[in-house]
Order: structure tokens, then sequence, then C-alpha cells
């Protein structure tokens, strides 16, 4: 009922969302007289950040046509290289000719980076900052979760075990060598990925693992996220959180936990922020300040944007991660099966945390080193980014100067080393 409602509000909207459109073009029209008077401005700005409130805001695109090589511009384009029902495996595939120009025609292949994007509310575009930071040195892959109202019911459900099979599809897909980052919530799925393939002697295993801002122990230092999911029962978030979708949709009838509601969660958080920086938008759309609304717009469409979840991927990730803490017990299963992750031994492995993350608290994310008790003390980077919160883990400026360089360092001496140990691989068939 609740999602019914949703687009009902949606579409009484319209016809008004149309006016503000049409009335703030009228009123910045060159032609009108009004336009440069204090109250047209005032009018025009108003209906501007009407329009945008109510808008609903599509899937984003990634924005990234090109990369810059060693002062040589490369054109880029995100690919489709593996596609399934609920996920599609990206590649950022850079132009050849530029690349070699950049690099010269004797240079060794740029590490393989699969960037996991986290499925909580927002599209793997979230990470377009990311991406682009490691664009120049690295062939880099992107998850791109499908949104659960667009999947037809007759594709099925999909569940913390589907999850995990899709990243070990995708690190298959890629190829051995492959470096694994998981941003945010994917990290307790992309570990137990890695445990399973460690546990089955997988020679596509990959040769690095780093997590970022991610829930491994969400015992460790709870946040208020963490506090909400551990003070409901569990019972509580079926009744309230789960909600069917329209026949308006491709996925009609299937029980999802939506974005909205994801996203109301968000902005609940920081509503005074959100308030204030509407207002900001509202004062620079009168004083005519175009770069900061701008840069308002491009961080609202992103922002905005979001998917539904399926009701068993969001329900399972409630109990077995934030509420049980499965993985860091130990108890952990897949399709039934005990998920092993002292089973790994030759990956190596980093973990990235904010001081001031309010999402994934500080040691949640280390916890991975704890339990995973066989990788050599030698094989593991831990790193503690001072002064910034859980988006300056893996986007801004201080990701870009500070924690990335560790990375990419850190890929680079474990590539070389696994390079060293087997340096006549053949690559396995595919099972």
């Amino acid at each position: 009922m609740l999602y019914s409602l949703y687009e009902m509000n949606h579409l009484a909207l319209a016809p008004f969302r149309a006016a503000a459109m049409a009335q703030s073009t009228m009123l910045r029209s060159p032609f009108n007289p009004a336009a440069e008077s204090p109250l047209g401005r005032q009018a025009a700005a108003a209906a501007e950040v009407f329009e945008t409130v109510t808008r609903r805001y599509r899937k984003p695109d990634w924005k990234l046509p090109t990369t810059t090589v060693n002062g040589v511009d490369v054109a880029v384009k995100p690919r489709a290289v593996w596609t399934g029902a609920w996920a599609s495996l990206l590649r950022f595939e850079r132009d050849p000719a530029a690349l070699e120009k950049a690099k010269g025609p004797k240079a060794a292949a740029d590490p393989k980076v699969l960037i996991v994007a986290p499925l909580s509310g927002h599209y793997a575009t979230l990470l377009r900052g990311t991406v682009e930071t490691f664009l120049p040195d690295h062939d880099v892959y992107i998850t791109d979760w499908s949104d659960a109202r667009m999947v037809p019911i007759m594709a099925g459900r999909f569940d913390l075990n589907d999850y995990i099979d899709y990243v070990i599809q995708m690190i298959r897909r890629i190829g051995p060598g492959t470096h694994v980052v998981a941003v945010c919530q994917p990290g307790p799925l992309v570990l137990a990925a890695v445990a399973l393939m460690a546990e089955r002697d997988d020679p596509f295993i990959p040769t690095t693992m780093t997590f970022m801002g991610s829930p491994i122990d969400a015992r460790q230092s709870p946040t208020q996220p963490n506090r909400l999911a551990e003070q409901r029962p569990f019972e509580w978030f079926e009744r309230n959180m789960i909600h069917t979708v329209p026949p308006i949709y491709p996925g009609a009838f299937r029980r999802v936990y939506p974005g909205f509601v994801q996203l109301a969660s968000f902005m609940g958080m920081n509503w005074s922020r959100h308030v204030d920086a509407h207002k900001e938008f509202f004062a620079n759309l009168i004083k005519g300040d175009g770069d900061n609304a701008l840069k308002h717009r491009e961080f609202y469409d992103e922002y905005l944007s979001v998917l539904d979840l399926s009701e068993e991927f969001y329900l399972q990730t409630i109990r077995d991660v934030f509420q049980e803490h499965k993985l860091a017990r130990g108890l952990l299963r897949h399709h039934g099966r005990l998920v092993q992750p002292s089973a790994i031994r030759s990956v190596a492995l980093m973990t990235v945390e904010g001081e001031k993350d309010d999402i994934s608290g500080v040691g949640q994310t280390r916890a991975a080193h704890d339990i995973c008790v066989n990788i050599p003390a030698s094989m593991q980077v831990e790193y503690l980014q001072l002064g910034v919160g859980h988006y300056g883990v893996f986007n801004g400026r201080r990701f870009n100067t500070e924690i990335y360089p560790r990375i990419r360092e850190f890929m680079r001496t474990f590539a070389q080393a696994e390079g060293a140990r087997k340096p006549q691989r053949a690559k396995p068939k595919a099972a």
C-alpha cells in the first residue's frame, strides 16, 4: 500500500512540477523584463527548488568520457562484459591506442581491479569518483546491481547466497590476478566469496582484497544504523520495511525494500544538513551563483537516485550482518555450507577506515584481520584515515591524495609477489 501511495503522490504532483518548470523558464527568459528583478529571481528560484525536490531521479550516467594517463587524454567507455538478472559487470575500457601512446608499447598490463559497489539503496554510480581515481593506473571493473522493481518476478529471488554467487562469477569472469575492492556494505559478502574460493582451491582466487568502511563486524563501535538494527526485532523490519512493487513496473508484485524508504532513512540521519543545503541552493539561485548551484544539482542528482532491494536480500542482511553478526562469529552459511575465512592463506588483505565514519564505526572493517587468521602478517595492511567520515573513505580529496596511493602500492606489491611465485601460471579453463 505504501508503494502505491508513493506513486500516486508522485503522479498528483506532476502538473505542479510542469507548472514550476514553465514558470522558472518564463521568469528567466531574457525577454522577460522582470527576470533580473529581486521578485523575479526569488520566484524563479522557488520554482526550481520545488521541481528538484519533487522530481523522480533516474539512474545516473557515468560521465567518465576520458581519463588522463601520463598527461595523455585516453577515451573511456563503460561496457557490460557479463550480465545476470540481478547485476552486470561493467568494464571501463580505455582506448588501446591512446593508452599505448601514454605508457609505451612495452609497458606491463595494468592490474585488474574489481570494485564491488554497495547494494544499499544507491546505484553503482555513487562510486564515480572512486572509479575515476583508479582509472589512470588500473583496468577497472565494477558491479552494477539491478533495481529490484525492474526485475520481473519470473527471474526469481535474490538473497545473500545469490549475491556471493554473483561476486564469485564476476571474479572468475575477470580472470586470475584480480584485485577486489569492497566498498561499505558488500564487505562481509565479498570476504565470504573469497573464503569459499580459497576452500575450493579456485585458481581464479583474487590476488588481494581491500575492504573500505565495511561492516565486517558491526559489534565494534556501533553507529546509529547499527543500533537501530539491533534495537528493533527482526519481525518489525518484516512488517514495516517491505512493500509490494506496483503494476506499473517490470518487477510488479515483487516484495522489496523500496529505495525511497532507504533515502528517507539516509536523509533523516542528517536532516538539518540537507535543509541547510537547499536553503543555500535557493540563495545561490537568487544571487546567480551558477557554480555552487551546479555543484548542488550534481550532488543531489546522484544522492536522490535510489533503487529497490529484494525482500530476501534486505532482511537477510539485517539479520545475518547487523543482528546476528554471523560472519564475525563463524556462523555464516552459503547454501548450507559453513563459510570459513580461515581458509584464506594466499590473498593479501587491506582494510581502510575513516576516523569519523558514522555508518561503519572504527574497528568494524579492521575486524577482517581478526577472522582471517591464516593470512601471514606480512600480507596484511591496516589503515585509518584521520579526519574523514564514511563518504570520505572512498571519495574526495583525502581519498585521492592519502588513501588511494596506499591502496595502489598495496596492490602492486602483492601483484609482483604473486608473479614471482607463479611466473608461468596458465589461465585455467572455466568451470
